[in-house]
């Protein structure tokens, strides 16, 4: 095969997008965005009683939250019925698929008589090779002609060679009695006229392979590039469930992770590349080969995510990091932040960034700097203001009011002033964060003073030494 590399990811609108999908869109994005190839989106919609516009929208929300770009516009199946039903009659006048007349109660007594027997229950359609003169007119469906001997063998770049015996795979229906195609030929069909060379997608859909070359070969289609990748499962090794945490992909948004940790955890969940952790999306774009794809199911680690993103918020640009909070406090249903808020968090982001795994970890953090109204310590940090810890700090404010306001001086001050009170400024630390964010654990008092600047520092030094 050779030209453009071209994937897709085809969800299917019937929920959320689910954690296992995301992963599979990446590495469909991974792979293309790698190789100048296309990455196409393709909404699997054939199920009309369960596909809804708003699972639709929510898989749009999901990939756009995590920057997963396609190329073009999305694809509806269920619209390109008539091309569907066109190509299992074309297979049909090719003598590769046949009309079947069996009615579902005779198709349930054979099983029934099979299972008696103890014999396959596999239905073999006595239609099959039944002379078309001989055709009732009645309502039929479309079954695809299965080799009976032999056997099928997907060559796929991430289970090797798998072998499946053409006895054990039924003459799948491809047109149903009313008209319209099922799934399992809308899907080759779809990815043969967008031109998909490389199927990258959970190894729940390994058999569905099997079956689906049936197609390719009868049409004369070059059959894609394989690439079935394993399940996630949580931590106890069963598949991910609900039982282990959240499974959709809005849900990891409004916990407040940070996108680009997202994709690096789920590029590393099932792929590696030697023993790199923490990497950029140039480096996975540039790393990212189906070889280094494990055939054992990746297990979901809450602890590896966090770690991750915290390294992720680290590195992000000021900018950049304020955008996806206030997405955060959207997705999470929050309150938006005041222009305010807004500046005062971009002057205390150099003290945050380095202590956050998550956004409301950062925004706790940052308490000192978004809260709004007078300083009101919690139990913690209240403790700290007893009637001593009041008269240090009402000694060092009057001695701040004339600093130079620089983290030396700073330091030089506040340590003046617990010596002189006969202890050392460990001892100080506790009441000042106390009195500056009402809170036992902030980031260094110093870089708070000067975040907050030396008005609101005095201030809240003379509120909290007032009592």
């Amino acid at each position: 095969m050779s030209g453009q590399i071209v994937t897709r990811f085809a969800p299917s609108p019937t929920g959320y997008l689910h954690i296992g999908g995301a992963r599979t869109a990446l590495f469909n994005w991974l792979y293309a965005r790698g190789r100048g190839g296309r990455f196409l989106l393709r909404i699997e919609d054939t199920d009309r009683a369960r596909s809804t516009p708003q699972a639709t929208a929510a898989i749009l929300k999901g990939l756009d939250w995590l920057g997963l770009d396609h190329d073009g516009e999305a694809v509806s199946q269920a619209a390109g019925a008539a091309r569907h039903a066109e190509v299992a009659h074309e297979l049909l006048a090719r003598g590769a698929a046949y009309k079947c007349f069996s009615t579902q109660d005779e198709i349930e007594a054979f099983r029934e008589a099979a299972r008696a027997e103890g014999r396959s229950t596999l239905f073999q359609s006595p239609w099959r090779d039944a002379d078309p003169a001989n055709h009732p007119d009645v309502p039929y469906v479309i079954r695809l002609k299965t080799p009976t001997e032999g056997e099928t063998v997907i060559e796929d770049r991430v289970q090797g060679n798998v072998r499946i015996r053409n006895d054990q795979l039924d003459d799948m229906v491809l047109l149903r009695s009313d008209g319209t195609p099922v799934y399992m030929l809308a899907v080759v069909v779809d990815d043969h006229d967008m031109g998909v060379t490389h199927v990258i997608r959970g190894d729940d859909h390994l058999n569905n392979a099997a079956r689906q070359m049936g197609i390719y070969t009868a049409m004369g289609w070059d059959v894609p590039v394989w690439a079935h990748i394993p399940l996630i499962h949580g931590p106890d090794g069963k598949k991910l469930s609900k039982r282990h945490g959240a499974l959709g992909v809005e849900e990891y948004q409004a916990m407040g992770y940070p996108a680009a940790g997202m994709r690096n955890y789920l590029a590393r969940l099932g792929w590696s590349h030697g023993d790199d952790e923490f990497f950029t999306d140039a480096q996975a774009i540039e790393w990212f080969d189906l070889d280094g794809i494990g055939k054992s199911p990746a297990r979901f680690d809450f602890k590896k995510l966090e770690n991750l993103c915290g390294q992720h918020i680290a590195v992000s640009d000021d900018a950049a990091l304020l955008h996806e909070i206030a997405a955060y406090l959207d997705a999470a249903g929050l309150p938006a932040l005041t222009e305010r808020q807004r500046e005062g968090l971009h002057r205390a982001l150099y003290c945050l960034k380095d202590r956050a795994r998550t956004f409301p970890e950062l925004i706790e953090k940052a308490h000192f700097i978004l809260t709004e109204g007078p300083i009101e310590p919690d139990e913690k940090a209240a403790k700290q203001l007893d009637t001593v810890s009041r008269g240090i700090l009402s000694t060092l404010t009057p001695q701040l009011q004339n600093a130079s306001w620089s983290r030396d001086e700073l330091e030089h001050v506040a340590n003046r002033v617990a010596e002189d009170a006969g202890t050392k400024f460990g001892k100080l630390a506790g009441p000042l964060r106390a009195a500056l964010a009402g809170r036992s654990v902030t980031p260094s008092v110093f870089d708070m003073m000067l975040v907050l600047g030396r008005d609101e520092t005095i201030r809240r030094l003379e509120q909290a030494s007032a009592g």
